[in-house]
């Protein structure tokens, strides 16, 4: 798969709940490998950025399987874990503020108050359970990914907070969105 399968807000199949996946199958591992191959093509294209992680409904596939980088510090480390029927089993620690991007929301980032911490099941790729204890950027990511399986997109979060949209400037640097003038009337970001 390529960075041109990720579908984009305002594409309606982002708001949608995914289903759960009852067996791990041949299919469900081919879409795990769909999915890698789509974040390293889309991170190919972004000299500043990684892909963190991303989920199936992002390629248009409406399954709660998501996908996680196993290091987030070096871009040349390309593996990922893969997560089906992820669920957030427990919150822990403080809301903390932090960036975010999503490779289906494109050139905006927000400030997204997200748990410090927290306690994640599901299944790996053998259909067994397992349990992730999880903090800092981490359990951001985790959160991020399975409010997508949720139909839910990280704009969600900050929509009532008009100073809390970056775009990234061409030395890959955060800079804040002038609300009045291009976030107020972006319709991607109402949908």
């Amino acid at each position: 798969m390529k960075k041109e399968n990720v579908i984009a807000l305002p594409n309606p199949h982002l708001r949608q709940k995914s289903v759960r996946v009852h067996v791990v199958t041949d299919e469900t591992r081919a879409l795990i490998e769909d999915l890698t191959s789509a974040a390293l093509d889309w991170e190919a294209s972004r000299p500043h950025e990684i892909s963190a992680a991303i989920a199936a409904v992002q390629v248009d596939h409406l399954e709660r399987v998501v996908i996680v980088r196993s290091d987030f510090d070096h871009k040349d480390n390309t593996d990922f874990t893969a997560l089906i029927n992820p669920e957030i089993i427990k919150y822990e620690g403080e809301i903390v503020d932090d960036y975010e991007g999503c490779l289906s929301v494109k050139e905006v980032y927000g400030k997204v108050p997200r748990y410090s911490k927290i306690r994640v099941k599901a299944l790996d790729t053998n259909g067994d359970e397992v349990r992730i204890k999880a903090e800092g950027f981490l359990a951001r990511v985790l959160q991020h990914e399975i409010d997508h399986t949720n139909g839910i997109v990280f704009i969600d979060h900050i929509k009532d907070n008009t100073k809390a949209f970056y775009r990234l400037d061409e030395n890959g640097e955060l800079e804040p969105v002038d609300y009045d003038t291009k976030i107020k009337d972006n319709p991607i970001l109402w949908y």
